[in-house]
């Protein structure tokens, strides 16, 4: 039986649960080793990934709002559970999983500085060796994952591991996701397109469904190039949207605004 699951909301800017309203002043000078949101800072110079639009679409999207335990695997600077805090009620708790110690202290850095540190956690550890400590705990896994093959490596050995599946492939990450997650949590992740579409095929023999999924494009016309997918244990009914970030003029869309219109400044 499929069951129906409903991410309308999503569309309509109306998923954030704020548990606490603090405002950056724009008047406020901008620090520079990071970025700046409306009620957060994230520092992200000691890591190898820097805060992007792939991790602000996961965290302005993912279906935090019912979720009471959260696992973010490959946190990074840890934007996307910072994000998550700010979207979920005073109830939810975020847990994160980095497997470089300079990227882990900088999440736990900034963690501690948002006004959510009582319900963040970061740990410095191979998911694969925390999937068999923390079995079947998570409503809610978000990740950012790696995916480029390891055929052509940059200098950078942290880059690398963050850009590259090397250290955890997707076969790997789906089978941890499967084992931390609870029997009716979800699993969301963001992939650039064609890679998405081939990690979709490899949760569905994995025994994964799709429950919603998002195909983004930078403007009206241009190829699709991101796909946000959540998938369920349980077989439940798809839900297919597409994204244009920007009009073809190049501002950004109605609808992009809606999304980040709780986290970035000016808007």
């Amino acid at each position: 039986m499929l069951r129906q699951f409903s991410f309308t909301g999503l569309l309509a800017g109306v998923i954030t649960v704020k548990s606490v309203t603090r405002e950056v002043s724009s008047a406020q000078p901008l620090r520079r080793n990071g970025f700046t949101f409306k009620q957060f800072f994230v520092a992200h110079d000691r890591c190898a990934m820097k805060v992007g639009t792939d991790g602000v679409l996961l965290g302005a999207t993912a279906p935090v709002s019912k979720a009471r335990r959260v696992l973010d695997i490959g946190c990074g600077s840890g934007l996307i559970a910072i994000m998550l805090a700010q979207r979920s009620s005073d109830e939810t708790r975020i847990d994160a999983v980095e497997l470089d110690p300079p990227a882990a202290a900088q999440a736990d850095e900034n963690f501690r500085e948002s006004v959510w540190s009582h319900r963040l956690a970061v740990f410095a550890q191979d998911v694969n060796v925390y999937a068999q400590e923390h079995p079947a705990q998570y409503d809610l896994i978000v990740s950012n994952p790696p995916y480029f093959e390891s055929a052509v490596a940059c200098r950078d050995e942290a880059r690398n591991a963050a850009r590259y599946t090397e250290t955890l492939t997707h076969a790997a990450l789906l089978d941890c996701a499967q084992r931390l997650i609870t029997p009716e949590g979800l699993f969301s992740v963001v992939l650039p397109y064609d890679i998405g579409l081939a990690f979709e095929a490899l949760a569905h023999q994995k025994g994964w469904y799709s429950a919603w999924q998002m195909a983004v494009r930078d403007r009206p016309g241009k190829p699709l190039n991101r796909l946000l997918l959540t998938l369920s244990r349980q077989a439940v009914a798809r839900e297919d949207h597409e994204l244009a970030l920007r009009k073809s003029e190049g501002v950004y869309s109605e609808a992009f605004c809606a999304l980040i219109t709780d986290f970035y400044l000016n808007y």
